[in-house]
């Protein structure tokens, strides 16, 4: 299956660039560029995407506004952000919007085609433990007070997908779950896919979002 990617940039020549080692790969094919965040979200709108390329910083509406547009009317498509520092200021709030991860703007050729594989494929870009990087980074941006029981929303977990869920907020992997909570890995998956459903959620990073919100943990 050929992977679609939209690449929304405001410098002409990174977007030439983004689309020439896109072309040389077999199982994937730029449909469309944007030199702003209007430009992709319309673009979004008209061509679905299987991947959007989305640069944080662009004139207008910001990769942020554009990123929560695009989940909006283009479910279906992921988002990638692209940041000039590899913790940018405006990551979490990416993250938050709906994007399925962030990579910084001089991330090797290689790096950025195995990233793009792996969001279409409804996986996240960031590992457990970078996400629970950023959020620590991001700590002041994070509302305060509250209860774990504030977010109705996990009235719906299990307590064992609620045992689940902090694990994975506390920035551990399946396997590292797995025995925290003597549990096979395959089992620690199925937990996470529920998890995910039941919340409404797009994928891991947006489940450890939740987790800190929610104050089912809190950052140390």
């Amino acid at each position: 299956m050929t992977i679609r990617i939209l690449i929304a940039d405001d410098e002409a020549l990174l977007r030439m660039a983004f689309s020439t080692v896109l072309e040389a790969q077999p199982d994937m094919a730029p449909v469309g560029e944007a030199a702003d965040g209007v430009q992709a979200v319309s673009l979004a709108r008209e061509l679905r995407p299987d991947v959007v390329l989305m640069d944080v910083r662009m004139p207008g509406t910001d990769g942020i506004e554009a990123t929560r547009q695009v989940v909006r009317i283009a479910p279906q498509s992921r988002v990638l952000l692209l940041t000039t520092f590899d913790l940018d200021e405006y990551a979490f709030a990416g993250l938050n919007a709906g994007a399925s991860g962030f990579l910084p703007k001089n991330t090797r050729p290689e790096e950025l085609l195995t990233a793009i594989r792996r969001v279409a494929a409804g996986d996240a870009v960031v590992s457990p433990r970078i996400t629970r990087r950023l959020l620590e980074n991001f700590r002041p941006h994070l509302p305060d007070g509250g209860s774990a029981g504030r977010d109705e929303r996990l009235r719906r977990l299990s307590a064992r997908e609620r045992e689940v869920l902090v694990q994975v907020g506390c920035g551990l992997s399946n396997a590292e779950i797995a025995a925290a909570l003597y549990l096979a890995e395959a089992t620690v998956k199925s937990h996470l896919g529920r998890i995910l459903q039941k919340l409404e959620l797009r994928d891991r990073i947006q489940a450890v979002i939740f987790a800190y919100e929610s104050r089912l943990i809190h950052p140390a």
